[in-house]
This record gives structure tokens, C-alpha cells and sequence, in this order.
């Protein structure tokens, strides 16, 4: 959704396709998230290559169904995934993003629906390339998820056009 919204100012968009991603940003997702010190997206400043966010699923799930868990911890794994790997290159718009692979693996029984510590990472990024890697914490400290991601994006200097 935080790419929605870059998406959203870029000036070459068309006005249609604005509305649609507007549409998008306003509809209800199913997972709750709360961004620990989230990067200012606005001010184009490179940032370190790393978001934490605490994330659980709407509603109850239940103790019974580790399928439907791991199902919404794949939904949550790629929530601002490959933002993550853009953070150092804010000086730059995105013209186009695009996942080419993503791993997870599953380490220990989860609850979804409970309140879980997301951390992400990128140790790389660069030649329109980006790796992502993350991990997905119990309130009691024990790894239950681990995802990785590499994607590709297409950017484009954010330069300001002068308005004389």
C-alpha cells in the first residue's frame, strides 16, 4: 500500500489510473499493521534498508487451521517487501516493480490472528535489482516464518520540475 501512494504522485500518471490506485488504498485489507518508525516517504530521503512492522490477521482464526496461518503469513510476507530494497534510493520514482521469485519457510506452529513481529531487510540493491529478506517473530521471541524475495524495478530520478 506504501508503494500505492508513491504510485499515486507520480505526475506522468493518468488520471484514471490515479483513481483506480486510490480505489485500491481505500478498500479494507485483511491484516492489521502498525509500522515501528516508518520512513518519510515525501521528503525522497535515502533511508536504511530496513522496516519493522507488528501484523496480525482481522479477525479470529483459531488454533485449528495452520494452513489458513500460513496462508495469511504469505498475504503479510509481501506487504512493502521489495519497498523495503528502495529506501537507500529514494531519490528516485518507481516506474515499475515486479517480484521475481518468493521463499518462505515455515519453522514452528504460529497464530496468525495474534500480533507478530515483521522485520524486513534488504542486504542488496541495485542494477534494477533488489533482494529482500524477512522474518516473521512470535510475541514470545521465537522465529516462526523466515521469506525472502528478489524483485525487479525500473526507476527514474526524482528530479522537481520547476513551476516558473
Amino acid at each position: 500500500f506504501v508503494l500505492f501512494s508513491l504510485f499515486c504522485r507520480d505526475p506522468d500518471l493518468t488520471e484514471s489510473y490515479k483513481m483506480g490506485l486510490t480505489k485500491m488504498l481505500a478498500e479494507e485489507v485483511p491484516i492489521e499493521i502498525k509500522p515501528i518508525n516508518p520512513p518519510d516517504y515525501y521528503r525522497h530521503v535515502p533511508t536504511e534498508p530496513v522496516q519493522r512492522f507488528w501484523v496480525r490477521a482481522r479477525g479470529y482464526i483459531g488454533d485449528g487451521n495452520m494452513k489458513l496461518h500460513c496462508c495469511v503469513a504469505a498475504y503479510i510476507s509481501d506487504y512493502s517487501f521489495l519497498a523495503t530494497a528502495l529506501l537507500p534510493h529514494m531519490n528516485y520514482r518507481v516506474k515499475f516493480m515486479a517480484s521475481l521469485d518468493h521463499s518462505m519457510w515455515f519453522h514452528t506452529p504460529f497464530r496468525s490472528d495474534e500480533w507478530m513481529l515483521y522485520e524486513c531487510e534488504s542486504p542488496w540493491s541495485g542494477d534494477c535489482r533488489g533482494l529482500v529478506q524477512g522474518r516473521l517473530w512470535k510475541q514470545n521471541g521465537v522465529l516462526a516464518v523466515s521469506c525472502a524475495q528478489e524483485g525487479v524495478f525500473y526507476v527514474k530520478p526524482a528530479t522537481s520540475k520547476s513551476k516558473l
